[in-house]
């Protein structure tokens, strides 16, 4: 077993400040060191447009070109470089897994992934200026795997396969845009089908109205259905789906089984964080092993987090926060089955 652990980083200010503070926090760090190598293998593959960049963030949340300002400031990077690293647009991710099941004002997640891709950070950001304050863990800084914004609105997304990409923001970016700026389950299925999209993901967003929508997107097109589970694979569009369906099916089935006996979000974290329980992975080295299971109660506003599997989750007040009480804790921490390299933790992880 590998001792780990997420930064809690919170802040209340604007973009910038709030972009210059984790540039400052950041430089020199691990994460940051270890990104700066994998890069040097990638960067053939990718050409940085800033014009382009800057465009499609502007038009949907401005505050998060701001934020990347700060970090450039923070870090002193080119802006190049920031946009390479933090922009959440025309990037290529590697693949990998996750399981989402949403209820009667909750949503619960399995985020499913490589430990080297991993950057241990656990944000809390109510801006000043414009936007919505938002809670959740963190992926290549401005960008967030799952979460809940102030409106009561929790996202999580799936992977589907990264075949044929287009000129788009990748999943972490599109998360963070649905908890800046969207309030409500239809506003979020509307930003999903006008935005651009760079790869094929699932995004599962929940409201206190009770009804969770599960959008199916791609660069080729956006389906929405409404579901109370999701893994690896479309059922709108199966033309898109991988030809190796099977572990995700099989996670999908188990949820589906247990969905009429499981009555409360206590039940469903369990069920997900049990290593035993069907839903729970370990494959690690083929980038699908459970690092962290979130989950998001909407009428209470609050939050839980465990980085590990069979563990008693990390309970967050977020409404508490909103009004000015800060975490005590400046680390959450948990233990997972590996000897491989966080990125955040360890040395040369490529």
């Amino acid at each position: 077993m590998k001792d780990i652990y997420s930064s809690v980083v919170q802040f209340r200010g604007t973009h910038y400040e709030f972009g210059r503070y984790q540039g400052e926090r950041l430089a020199g760090s691990l994460s940051v060191e270890n990104r700066d190598k994998q890069w040097k293998i990638r960067k053939p593959r990718f050409q940085v447009d800033i014009g382009e960049t800057k465009e499609a963030l502007m038009k949907v949340a401005p505050g998060i070109w701001e934020e990347l300002e700060g970090l450039q400031d923070g870090l002193k990077w080119s802006v190049e470089k920031i946009v390479m690293h933090f922009s959440g647009y025309r990037l290529e991710i590697p693949k990998s897994g996750c399981s989402i099941m949403t209820g009667d004002n909750y949503l619960v997640r399995n985020y499913d992934y490589h430990p080297k891709t991993y950057e241990g950070r656990y944000t809390l950001f109510q801006p000043s200026e414009q936007g919505y304050a938002m809670i959740g863990p963190s992926q290549r800084v401005t960008g967030r795997m799952d979460g809940m914004n102030e409106k009561q609105l929790a996202m999580g997304y799936n992977f589907m396969h990264r075949k044929k990409p287009g000129d788009g923001f990748i999943c972490s970016m599109i998360g963070r845009l649905i908890l800046e700026v969207c309030a409500s389950v239809e506003e979020a299925v509307d930003m999903l089908k006008e935005i651009p999209h760079r790869h094929s993901f699932s995004y599962v967003v929940q409201d206190t109205k009770g009804v969770s929508k599960v959008v199916e997107a791609s660069p080729r097109g956006v389906i929405v259905r409404e579901d109370q589970t999701c893994t690896n694979h479309f059922e709108k569009m199966p033309e898109e789906n991988r030809h190796y369906l099977v572990e995700s099916k099989a996670r999908q089935a188990v949820m589906e089984k247990k969905k009429p006996v499981l009555p409360s979000a206590e039940n469903v974290y369990r069920l997900l964080n049990n290593t035993e329980g069907g839903v729970f992975s370990d494959n690690y080295h083929s980038w699908a092993g459970t690092i962290h299971t979130s989950g998001y109660l909407l009428q209470e506003q609050k939050a839980w987090f465990a980085l590990g599997g069979n563990r008693e989750p990390y309970e967050i007040d977020f409404s508490r926060w909103l009004k000015g009480e800060d975490l005590p804790e400046q680390y959450l921490y948990g233990q997972i089955d590996t000897d491989m390299k966080f990125l955040h933790m360890d040395q040369n992880v490529k």
